[in-house]
């Protein structure tokens, strides 16, 4: 989503991502599974560059295997959390910084401190679903691209989480009268997340070449609903919408949430929690360095257009389901 009012509080994002960044690598196994299987991508990119970006680096594992499989590059890891640029730095070793092989940003993706055309590989894990705008987020991905660079990302599309919607939303139905305030926002439990056919014409739009998208459903089983919140605590995957419900979550409401997830255990008594995960790779557009904010395809009369409509038509049709 995008606009002036922002639907992601990002101050709650990044303290959420400070307070669980030592111990994240402990409950990240499907972020390790998307890493492994979004680098695997990089074998269809023939590219040697001289600085990779690794963006929303997390705790570095994505930095430290882009160090090892680009031994002549820099690698940047940058992340909003600053806790976890630490863990990251600690994982890239002493020696790379030393060299000036490795180094640390604490920043924000929608506004990145590197000059324009200065990274040749930019690669992201699962962090662009943080983005509140995320045109600008990858409008400043493609400005600090040098000529020929690629970009490589994955991020959640809009199924993911579709159960833990669902019960929420069943929860709220129940507690919530017609006319009384707390029901009827698909956001106030769980995030909208982009379509993947708006994310291939968005980067159509903001004019990276030869844009290519595609998809995997990952379903992962717990034990009990209470099982799955507590790993997305421990991720810092907390709700930092910023119609999230403010106090505490009544006893009664919860309980009505706990039956409404269990009623969809499978044949072996395992809750689902399905993963839709967006995968995305494009290459520098023909006019490189644009300006920040994701303005590109300047017309005459210094114009420039962006087709967002599919975008957010997109996260509207989520938010209304």
């Amino acid at each position: 989503m995008n606009g002036s009012a922002p639907w992601l509080d990002k101050g709650r994002v990044r303290r959420a991502f400070e307070a669980a960044a030592a111990r994240y690598d402990r409950a990240a196994g499907l972020q390790r599974e998307v890493s492994e299987r979004l680098l695997e991508r990089l074998d269809w990119l023939r590219i040697r560059p001289r600085r990779v970006l690794d963006l929303g680096s997390g705790t570095g594992q994505v930095a430290a295997h882009l160090a090892r499989r680009y031994p002549k590059a820099q690698v940047l890891a940058l992340d909003l959390a600053e806790a976890m640029v630490r863990r990251s730095l600690e994982r890239l070793g002493r020696w790379a910084r030393w060299r000036g092989r490795a180094a640390g940003l604490c920043a924000d993706m929608e506004a990145l401190p590197l000059a324009a055309g200065s990274v040749d590989l930019v690669v992201s894990n699962l962090a662009l679903q943080w983005c509140p705008d995320l045109p600008r987020a990858l409008g400043e991905m493609r400005r600090v691209l040098a000529p020929g660079g690629a970009v490589l990302f994955s991020t959640f599309g809009a199924g993911t989480l579709e159960e833990l919607r669902a019960a929420w939303e069943e929860a709220d139905g129940g507690a919530d009268a017609p006319g009384r305030p707390g029901g009827g926002d698909p956001l106030r439990h769980v995030h909208a997340f982009p379509d993947l056919h708006a994310v291939g014409d968005l980067l159509l739009g903001l004019g990276f070449r030869d844009p290519v998208t595609d998809v995997d459903r990952l379903v992962r089983r717990y034990r009990a609903p209470e099982e799955l919140v507590r790993e997305l605590k421990a991720l810092g995957a907390t709700n930092a919408s910023c119609s999230r419900p403010r106090g505490l979550t009544g006893k009664g409401r919860w309980q009505r949430f706990l039956e409404a997830y269990a009623a969809r255990r499978d044949p072996e008594g395992r809750i689902p929690a399905t993963y839709e995960v967006v995968y995305g790779h494009a290459w520098q557009g023909a006019e490189a360095n644009m300006p920040a904010g994701g303005e590109t395809q300047g017309s005459a009369g210094g114009e420039a257009r962006v087709p967002l409509r599919a975008l957010a038509d997109a996260l509207r049709q989520r938010g209304e389901r």
